[in-house]
């Protein structure tokens, strides 16, 4: 079998490293005004060209920055658009761990306030940076577009701006067309979407809370579908383009639960993704039944290793769940991967350093074992 070079990999992860500790100090006297946004910078490289050698020393194939230049895995990006602030969610969550505690907080929402514009670049130099740092496929996650309309609908929208939900939704578009393109022009060939909202969108109650929002939960993936399509139409052909169906990550707390059937059939045939990152790393996310609606051409990676806590995954207890898998897709059409980010936001996950290598390694030859091609 040919090694499979487009992304995404056999072997493969979300994003989202821990951050070190030199670097979360750094940020904090940047805070506090006793270092200048440069030399922050700098910081940044040095850790991340770490962060790059760690990624390279476990087997990866796709090399990301671990978001270190983030303080949020969503909000830094679209706060970052000209008429984009932060506002109030209606959307209330509980984030659940693992033994059984709870955390209660209204999600992360943001409001439009005027016309969307672009500034010259949001990633560009980040990307720009990561490319120089490596000689793998330089990977570049960044929020889905649904994330500046599910979790305040309408009302997070200013209508004297956009009177017309389409004339919002056509400038959203182009703000982020421009994006990718101007990534594609710099050589980015691998671009992921993290979307929380096809994963919420799974879960009775949150569906629930969007109804009473305004939002009929059954139109929704149709609408964000259709974005993302719009934004990559003039792709190049040699990028890949994933999305992550995220269901939570903080602080090893997840906040979604339940199967992706309400979502599958229309995320597998209409979302024009070269490979979509589902997490699958315990029974919150149902069974794999869903995959039945896979079509040719595209992969789903299995993320069936937690980032949720430091316990080692079996690599016989993947290679089971991966047989089950294929019981609904081709073998051949699946990949692995850690389930989330370790670090969605700057405060991580709850393991160290040494369990996110050995996460990664095993992702790595679990792969190699099940896929020649790896």
């Amino acid at each position: 079998m040919p090694e499979r070079i487009r992304p995404p990999f056999r072997a493969d992860h979300v994003g989202s490293l821990l951050r070190p500790k030199r670097l979360l100090e750094a940020r904090e006297q940047r805070e506090a005004g006793a270092i200048t946004a440069e030399a922050l910078r700098t910081i940044e490289d040095e850790c991340i060209r770490e962060a790059v050698k760690l990624q390279e020393d476990v087997g990866l194939k796709g090399i990301t920055d671990g978001e270190f230049r983030r303080t949020n895995w969503s909000s830094d990006f679209l706060t970052a658009i000209d008429g984009v602030d932060f506002g109030h969610s209606k959307i209330r969550a509980s984030f659940h761990r693992a033994d059984g505690s709870d955390l209660e907080r209204n999600v992360t929402s943001l409001a439009v306030t005027r016309k969307l514009a672009r500034p010259d670049g949001i990633q560009t130099r980040d990307f720009a940076f990561l490319k120089s740092a490596t000689d793998r496929v330089a990977k570049v996650s960044i929020p889905s577009p649904s994330m500046l309309h599910f979790r305040g609908g309408r009302e997070a929208i200013d209508k004297g701006a956009y009177p017309e939900m389409e004339e919002f939704f056509a400038d959203l578009i182009e703000v982020y067309r421009a994006e990718v393109m101007d990534l594609a022009t710099l050589g980015a060939r691998y671009i992921q979407f993290d979307d929380t909202n096809f994963a919420y969108l799974c879960d009775p109650k949150l569906r629930a809370q969007s109804t009473a929002a305004g939002h009929d939960p059954d139109a929704l993936p149709k609408l964000y579908c259709r974005l993302i399509n719009d934004i990559i139409r003039d792709r190049p052909p040699d990028m890949a383009v994933c999305v992550h169906m995220c269901r939570g990550n903080f602080k090893s707390a997840w906040v979604a639960e339940g199967g992706y059937e309400p979502v599958a059939e229309v995320l597998f045939t209409e979302l024009e993704a070269d490979g979509i990152f589902m997490e699958y790393d315990d029974d919150r996310s149902g069974d794999f039944a869903p995959l039945r609606f896979l079509p040719k051409g595209k992969i789903v990676v299995l993320g069936l290793v937690t980032t949720k806590d430091a316990a080692l995954e079996g690599k016989d207890d993947l290679r089971r769940r991966i047989d089950e898998a294929a019981n609904f897709a081709p073998l051949e059409q699946l990949a692995l991967s850690p389930q989330c980010g370790f670090s969605s936001t700057v405060d991580g996950n709850e393991l160290t350093v040494d369990d996110e290598i050995a996460k990664l390694r095993l992702v790595v030859e679990t792969a190699q074992e099940v896929w020649p091609d790896a």
